[in-house]
């Protein structure tokens, strides 16, 4: 059994919420780099060399790569052998972010109530995802998700009948219909199988993951590699404006479902596909 503090979790919490909307990991940074390099379209081209020079900036000066900073979508796998003391776990993730929103003057998106729409004032409370795995450490994925492309994800409850082809038109349908709205290149991550809400959290996990992590299931590998590259002849470009580079990615995660259904979510992203990982 290892005895692991809050304070622990609080502490990094703040500074991956700082370091997320400051960095983009290097395999989404390189992804937009060859992106710049291969883009057809020049106007494509001058919109991708703008997202690049605006990473340098945020990196140098500390300025988030994005006014809208986000969300905090908080993932948390968990040890079984890890036993946490100093308070109460939710509390402390809630903290780590109110924290890190506060000294990375990082803009505060969060209202209390959805309907009556008034502010919280720190970016609290995040989303928070809890998961019971083997060992006693912790990995904590922070991932400040904006609205312009989360108001764009769809989920579709498809009959067993729909198919693989079905499920491809599905995700196919959600990126046209998402077009420029949410400021491609997009990164598009899909959730196949278990039930309304599964599918939902397996797509919004599926953005957390490598853009070289492929499925190790060879056909949904397979239909990773057609959509990104049906997509990306959908014409709509980089910031909608044209182009050949539409998405940096396609991921796919999967789970075992109903006999009577076949559910399927596609939660996007835009280029600022933040997250920041690490175990402790």
């Amino acid at each position: 059994m290892r005895t692991i503090q809050l304070s622990e979790i609080t502490d990094n919490i703040k500074e991956m919420c700082i370091e997320a909307n400051h960095v983009l990991t290097s395999d989404m940074a390189k992804a937009l780099e060859n992106a710049a390099r291969c883009e057809k379209s020049p106007l494509g081209q001058k919109v991708l060399g703008q997202l690049q020079e605006n990473l340098q900036i945020a990196g140098q000066d500390r300025i988030p790569i994005c006014q809208d900073t986000g969300m905090a979508v908080v993932f948390l796998e968990i040890g079984q052998d890890v036993h946490f003391e100093g308070g109460i776990l939710e509390d402390a993730v809630n903290e780590g972010i109110r924290q890190g929103y506060a000294e990375g003057y990082l803009r505060k998106s969060v209202v209390g109530d959805p309907l009556l729409r008034e502010n919280t004032k720190d970016n609290t409370p995040g989303i928070i995802h809890y998961s019971i795995v083997p060992g006693e450490q912790v990995k904590i994925t922070v991932a400040p998700k904006g609205f312009g492309s989360e108001n764009m994800s769809r989920v579709f409850m498809l009959k067993p009948a729909d198919g693989m082809e079905g499920v491809k038109n599905a995700i196919l349908t959600a990126v046209r219909d998402a077009g420029p709205n949410a400021c491609p290149p997009m990164v598009v991550g899909v959730g196949i199988g278990g039930t309304f809400e599964k599918c939902a959290l397996m797509a919004k996990q599926a953005l957390t993951r490598p853009l070289d992590d492929s499925s190790n299931i060879p056909y949904i590998k397979e239909m990773e590699d057609e959509l990104l590259e049906k997509i990306n002849k959908t014409g709509i470009g980089p910031g909608g404006l044209g182009g050949t580079t539409t998405a940096l990615g396609v991921k796919i995660n999967t789970y075992p479902t109903h006999i009577a259904g076949l559910p399927v979510a596609v939660n996007i992203c835009c280029h600022v596909n933040r997250h920041s990982v690490r175990i402790i």
